[in-house]
């Protein structure tokens, strides 16, 4: 038995109202890393995601962002993100999301991307389009950098690593109408796909930060690759490039070409 994409947006939904309801209350806050941050709102989320993914489909691997790698068969895979965009969370920023994908044969086939303080629901299932709260899908025209917006984030270790993206940041900034960060990689690329964005670019992430809004992204229209230009943005060492087909080898060169 496999899930459905209504079963996948259901589960959103309930973790999202987790989210909601503990939004503007005091968070635990504890910490993973320097600036890695992780709440009591997190492992809810998460509790309630994973308890109904195990029970409804034993035996499905589950990569999840607090709990890491829950063994199953490599043919049923689970992308959970309980909370995309804690530090927002935590300072009571009204940008996160709830992110849940799932992946049969080898290929990402459905995903969820809830933001709960907007109801704004997007779901996608591979070959048959992508939709925000009932309305398709269908990324920007945009075909110049010049008149392009981006979107992009930084590692959690930007102070010492050599893929910190600043450099990146400065080019763009230059060659657009500007870059944005909103701390959401999961809703960054689900805002390309509904055309808020022309591009999205990352160094580092994370399988569950991107496989649902990937999904989002490539059903709307775009492109989306790693930042070389290869089919897989999901596997290590992760990185992800989605724009749209206007603009997509425009950025790819610039990433190219430091």
């Amino acid at each position: 038995m496999q899930p459905t994409l209504a079963y996948i947006e259901n589960l959103a939904r309930q973790a999202g109202a987790i989210l909601r309801d503990g939004y503007n209350k005091e968070h635990q806050v504890n910490y993973k890393g320097v600036i890695d941050l992780v709440t009591e709102t997190d492992h809810q989320s998460e509790a309630y995601l994973l308890g109904e993914v195990r029970r409804d489909f034993p035996g499905h691997h589950i990569f999840s962002e607090e709990s890491g790698v829950i063994q199953g068969s490599n043919e049923y895979i689970w992308y959970i993100d309980p909370l995309d965009g804690t530090v927002n969370y935590a300072h009571h920023i009204p940008i996160f999301c709830v992110s849940i994908a799932y992946a049969s044969g080898g290929r990402t086939s459905l995903g969820a991307v809830y933001d709960p303080l907007r109801d704004e629901m997007f779901i996608a299932e591979r070959g048959r389009g992508a939709y925000l709260n009932g309305r398709r899908l269908q990324v920007s025209s945009a075909t110049e950098l010049q008149k392009s917006l981006l979107v992009t984030g930084f590692p959690y270790d930007a102070w010492n690593t050599p893929q910190d993206n600043f450099a990146n940041f400065v080019k763009f900034g230059k060659l657009t109408q500007g870059v944005r960060r909103l701390g959401s990689a999961a809703l960054d690329l689900c805002y390309v796909g509904a055309g808020r964005f022309d591009g999205f670019w990352e160094l580092a992430l994370k399988p569950w930060d991107v496989a649902a809004g990937g999904l989002v992204c490539e059903e709307a229209g775009a492109l989306v690759t790693s930042v070389d230009g290869g089919p897989d943005y999901i596997s290590p060492p992760q990185s992800v490039l989605a724009a749209t087909p206007g603009i997509h080898a425009h950025m790819l060169e610039q990433l190219r070409n430091p």
